[in-house]
Formats: structure tokens, sequence, C-alpha cells
């Protein structure tokens, strides 16, 4: 018997780039649906059940944020996992798409392979139920949200963003093996770092593939904060070849860190989303 296709659902109103995905992806062996309105894609995700949606945020009647709104709000679709594809590049726009509940987010113009391999990691999360990041192998989604909801409720957590910047524009330079690689470097670190100055029920996952989510005890979290960026910010120019360390330390696009802490969030917020826009808001 043969095995069962993934289906994906394409929601874009560019027929060129909805043609070229769905030709693109049902070589790659997937059942590619394409709709090109925002009613149409939400009546398509309650009819034909799609294990993952790749969702453009303009389109031509309602937008992508109100798609993704009445996929969550709806039992039949409100686990499927959703790819925003979008040209916005603010931080407004992906913190909306963030507290709407998407899995993932890419800015046109994209390289198809990293949208590949973004699909191939969010179908593999739901299929084998995993809950750690397929990179850097820490927790992330559920595991994230229920330790959140854990320091929302009791014992006077704080909790640290620490963001890796720029990674797309290194990934476009050095590709996705340089850039996984980094992640690893980058969560062993942070992992190493908390031994340090952390307690046994600390925790650390994921956001985002860059953004890693650290619960600590409140006694020790400006030392903590101190290390990692002290730590993470010398490690940065090895990331680079050598001879195009001067250059990109002088770029805009060079990779960098920021780091935000919420202290003792207990009470303070009513989700685990909140915490994580608080944080990414405030993120330096």
């Amino acid at each position: 018997m043969a095995e069962e296709k993934s289906k994906i659902l394409i929601i874009e109103d560019d027929l060129d780039v909805a043609e070229m995905l769905n030709a693109y992806f049902r070589v790659q062996g997937y059942e590619v649906f394409t709709v090109n309105w925002g009613e149409d894609g939400v009546r398509a995700s309650q009819s034909n059940h799609p294990d993952l949606v790749i969702l453009d945020i303009r389109l031509p009647d309602i937008d992508g944020y109100e798609v993704a709104r009445r996929l969550r709000a709806d039992r039949r679709t409100q686990e499927i996992p959703i790819i925003f594809l979008t040209e916005k590049r603010d931080r407004a726009d992906r913190l909306q798409g963030l507290e709407i509940g998407a899995d993932d987010y890419i800015t046109k113009p994209f390289d198809v392979q990293e949208l590949r391999l973004r699909v191939r990691n969010a179908l593999r999360r739901v299929s084998q139920g995993s809950l750690t990041n397929p990179v850097s192998g820490l927790p992330e989604g559920a595991l994230v949200d229920e330790r959140l909801t854990e320091a929302i409720q009791k014992g006077g957590w704080s909790v640290m963003l620490v963001s890796l910047e720029n990674m797309d524009f290194f990934r476009e330079t050095y590709g996705f093996v340089a850039s996984d690689d980094v992640l690893r470097a980058v969560s062993m670190m942070v992992v190493n770092t908390m031994r340090e100055v952390s307690t046994a029920e600390d925790f650390l996952g994921h956001i985002s593939a860059t953004e890693f989510l650290l619960v600590v005890s409140p006694a020790n979290p400006s030392a903590l904060r101190d290390k990692l960026r002290s730590r993470l910010e010398q490690s940065m120019d090895y990331f680079y070849p050598i001879k195009d360390r001067e250059q990109a330390a002088k770029s805009n696009g060079r990779l960098t860190v920021k780091i935000a802490e919420l202290t003792s969030v207990t009470g303070k917020f009513a989700t685990a989303n909140d915490i994580k826009a608080e944080l990414i808001r405030n993120k330096a």
C-alpha cells in the first residue's frame, strides 16, 4: 500500500507564485491545493483537512491574519501548522502573526529550498508528535507554552529571551548547513551558561528557531543575562570565515544578540503568547 501523501494548502493571490509552489511541492511528493482568496482558504481548510497551510498575508478579500484567526478558532482546523508567506518584514507584523498562533514566518523574496525545509520540519513535528526543535533538540511549541503557563500561575519565575538577529542574511550568504551549525553552537553556549549560573528547575526552549526562551529562578537573572550577553557577543565573529570577519563586523547584517527580560511574571500575564509577544517588544 502506497504511503499517504501529506496535504499542503497554499493560499496565495499571486498566480505566478501559487503556480510555482504548487508545481514545486507536487514534485516533492506532496498533495497540493491552491486557492487565491482568503475566504476560499478558510473553506478549503475545513473541507480538505490539509496537514499544513502556506498562507500569504496580503489577500484580495480578508487578509492572512483573519484567515489564521478563523482557522485557530475552529476545532476542525485549530491544530493545522500555518506558515505565513509575506513581503512584510516589520516586527509588528511578526508579532501579530505570533499572537494569532502562526507556526512560522518567511518573507518574500524567499528561497524555495528554505521554505521546503520549514514545511518538512513542521510536518515532521506534527506526524511524530515531536515537541523539540529539529536543529537544537531543545523544547518548543506546546512544551514551551506549558512551562510559561506554569510560570504565570506560580513560583515567581523570571523569563528571558535570547534572540539571534540577522540569521536570514547569514543563511542567504553561507547556506543552510552553516546557519544550522550556528544555531547548534549558540544553543550549546546557552545550555552551558545556564549550567554555570542556573538551577536544575530552570527551563530552556525555543519561541522560534533563532529565539531562545529561558524560564529561570528570580534569584540570579542579572548574572545569567550578563554572562550570556558577554559570551555570545564574543563568539559572533567566529561564525564567519576568516576572510569575511573584518567586513562582517562593519555590516548592518552582522549576526548580533538581543536579550529581553521579564522579572517575576507570576500573575502579570494572561497567556503564554502574551509573555512571548512582550519579550519580542522589549528585546534590545
